[in-house]
């Protein structure tokens, strides 16, 4: 058994996550802003951890994060304005690696996006701009830490039913089924042979996609 924190424990992908790990024997904390998600997240198996990230230090993130085996990021501003994409998306999530760090917990997965490079291509004058320099920001500081570090890039995500396969560096969007994410990241927590990689994927086609484990031991 692991005990896994996971901040942004009310979104679409971390709502499929939990069940995913309590099933396997995994005690779940997710971390949640809005106290009335708490019945959305304990009906996971998971125990819901009312904080709000966006305004928590790295001390009290420590603490929050001490004891666990495992971090996975899946927190996001969610759009909106660009102020509040930066202090989510790049600053509170470097603040929980740094926190990581301080509290021993060397495993953290980053659920990115397919397109966060140096080059993302995103002007400046786009809306998705700030969304795409606070992830590449936040992916390149868990780069530079000592921490086993994943970071995740899907593809644009769908609400199809999971297929339990993927392909990597797929062409296009890399269009990817929400449930099949929260599988990849199941299966990326506890797999050494996806420290220290990034890892873009998405459904792939009948001729590149294969089963999910086998993806990410490739």
């Amino acid at each position: 058994m692991s005990r896994i924190i996971v901040f942004g424990g009310h979104g679409r992908i971390a709502l499929l996550l939990a069940p995913l790990l309590v099933a396997r024997g995994d005690e779940v904390t997710s971390v949640i802003r809005n106290p009335d998600h708490i019945p959305d997240v304990e009906q996971t198996g998971a125990q819901a951890l009312v904080a709000d990230v966006e305004q928590l230090d790295t001390d009290a993130l420590t603490e929050i994060i001490r004891g666990h085996d495992a971090v996975v990021w899946s927190a996001g501003a969610g759009g909106g304005s660009a102020d509040r994409t930066y202090a989510v998306d790049r600053d509170a999530a470097i603040r929980t690696m740094d926190a990581a760090g301080a509290a021993g917990v060397r495993r953290y997965v980053m659920v990115s996006w397919i397109g966060s490079k140096a080059d993302h291509g995103v002007p400046e004058d786009d809306g998705f701009f700030a969304y795409a320099d606070a992830k590449w920001a936040a992916d390149e500081h868990l780069r530079g830490t000592g921490l086993d570090g994943t970071i995740l890039g899907p593809g644009t995500l769908t609400f199809e039913e999971p297929s339990g396969l993927i392909a990597l560096e797929p062409e296009g969007h890399g269009e990817v089924a929400r449930a099949d994410v929260a599988a990849v990241i199941a299966e990326t927590i506890g797999n050494p042979s996806t420290f220290g990689r990034t890892i873009r994927f998405g459904n792939g086609t009948a001729d590149t996609a294969v089963p999910i484990v086998d993806a990410l031991s490739a």
